[in-house]
C-alpha cells in the first residue's frame, strides 16, 4: 500500500518528456518546486532515485513523497494581477491567465486566484473548505472565463444553475487533425484513471459527460474548435478530443503523443507547431448564464489570449493572428454559425 504521503504514477505512453517537467505537468508545480523535490530525493522512478533530466518510457513507475506539513489555517493575500469582466455585489467574472492554479493545493498554498480575490479584498460565498467564491475550475494552464460567488446566496444558485446544465461554457481549443464532421457530439463517461490519480479516462462506469465539437478554421494539421459543454467534468474537453483522436495542440498529458501522430511532407508542419504552443490550447471562450439574483441574462465573452498567437501562426492562422479580435472575426460567438 502507498504510504499517505506519496502519490504514484504510471507513464502511460511513450514519452520525450523530462522527469522535471512531467512532476509539474502532474502535480501543479512550478519547475523550480519539481526541481526541489528532486533534490532532496523524495522522487524515484521504479523504485531508483532520479535526475530532473531523466526521461521518461512507457510503463515507468514515478513515486513522489510529498513534505508533511500543514496548509495554512486562514488564506494568504498574494499580488497577482487579475482581469474582471464582469463585477457586482454577488458575483465576479474573471479572465483567468494560463499558469494560475484556482484555488490553495499542496505545492500552491499562496499563489492562487482565491489569493488573489484575497489580496484584493473580494468579498467571497463560504465554499468548499480552502475553496471560498469557486463554483467552477478551470485547469491550471487552461485560460478564460470563470465565475466566482461573492455570497452563499449567490453560490448556491449558480452551483444549482451548472448542475441543471442552464450555464453555457463555451471553449475554443487548437486541435490536431481534421474532424470528420461538424458538429461531432462527443457523449462518453469519465472516470479517474486506475492506475493514475491525477488522470481521468473514458470509462463506463464513469459519470456521464458529453461535449459538442464545432469546426471554426481548418488548417492544414490542425483546426480550431468551438466547443459546448453539456456537463463539467474534470478534465473533460481534454479526455473526450483524446478519445476521439483528436487532441489538443501542446497538451502535456492527453496530448496522443503530439506531432508524432502526424506523418508524410506535413510532419514538419506538425513539429513546428508543437514547439509553438506554450501549453494545452484550451480558453474557455464564452459564459452565458443567468444572474442568480437578478435574473438579468449575462453573455461574456474573451478573446485568444496572446500566448497562444504563436500556435495560432504556426498552424496556419496568419490573418487571424493579424486581427486584434481572431475569434470575433471567425463569428465564434455567433452559435448558430
Amino acid at each position: 500500500m502507498t504510504p499517505a504521503n506519496e502519490i504514484e504514477f504510471f507513464v502511460a505512453a511513450a514519452t520525450t518528456e523530462r522527469l522535471d517537467r512531467f512532476l509539474a505537468d502532474q502535480l501543479g508545480l512550478s519547475r523550480t518546486q519539481a526541481a526541489r523535490l528532486l533534490a532532496d530525493k523524495a522522487v524515484t522512478v521504479d523504485g531508483k532515485p532520479a535526475r530532473a533530466s531523466r526521461f521518461l518510457s512507457r510503463g515507468e513507475r514515478v513515486t513522489v513523497r510529498l513534505p508533511e506539513h500543514e496548509p495554512p489555517r486562514t488564506l494568504q493575500p498574494a499580488a497577482i494581477a487579475l482581469t474582471l469582466v464582469y463585477e457586482d455585489e454577488h458575483l465576479a467574472v474573471i479572465d483567468k491567465p494560463a499558469g494560475l492554479v484556482v484555488h490553495p493545493a499542496p505545492g500552491h498554498w499562496n499563489d492562487t486566484l482565491v489569493n488573489a480575490l484575497v489580496a484584493r479584498g473580494t468579498t467571497l460565498s463560504g465554499g468548499a473548505e480552502g475553496r471560498p467564491g469557486i463554483v467552477h475550475r478551470l485547469d491550471r494552464d487552461t485560460s478564460g472565463l470563470m465565475v466566482v460567488a461573492k455570497t452563499d446566496l449567490a453560490h448556491r444558485r449558480l452551483g444549482a444553475a451548472i448542475a441543471a446544465r442552464r450555464v453555457r461554457r463555451t471553449y475554443a481549443a487548437l486541435t490536431w487533425g481534421h474532424l470528420d464532421s461538424s458538429p461531432t457530439v462527443i457523449d462518453a463517461p469519465l472516470a479517474r484513471h486506475p492506475s493514475d490519480r491525477k488522470r481521468m479516462t473514458i470509462s463506463p462506469a464513469g459519470r456521464s459527460a458529453r461535449t459538442d465539437a464545432y469546426v471554426v478554421a481548418r488548417f492544414e494539421v490542425a483546426e480550431l474548435l468551438r466547443l459546448e459543454l453539456h456537463t463539467g467534468r474534470t478534465h473533460q474537453i481534454r479526455v473526450h478530443l483524446e478519445h476521439i483522436g483528436h487532441p489538443i495542440v501542446g497538451d502535456p498529458v492527453y496530448g496522443g503523443g503530439g506531432s508524432r501522430r502526424i506523418s508524410g511532407a506535413a510532419r514538419r508542419e506538425a513539429e513546428a507547431l508543437e514547439r509553438a504552443a506554450p501549453r494545452q490550447a484550451l480558453h474557455a471562450a464564452g459564459l452565458a448564464f443567468r444572474h442568480p439574483v437578478t435574473g438579468a441574462p449575462l453573455d461574456l465573452h474573451s478573446e485568444l489570449p496572446p500566448d497562444l498567437g504563436p500556435a495560432l501562426l504556426a498552424a496556419g492562422g496568419q490573418d487571424l493572428v493579424a486581427r486584434s479580435e481572431p475569434l470575433s472575426y471567425l463569428a465564434f460567438f455567433n452559435r448558430d454559425a
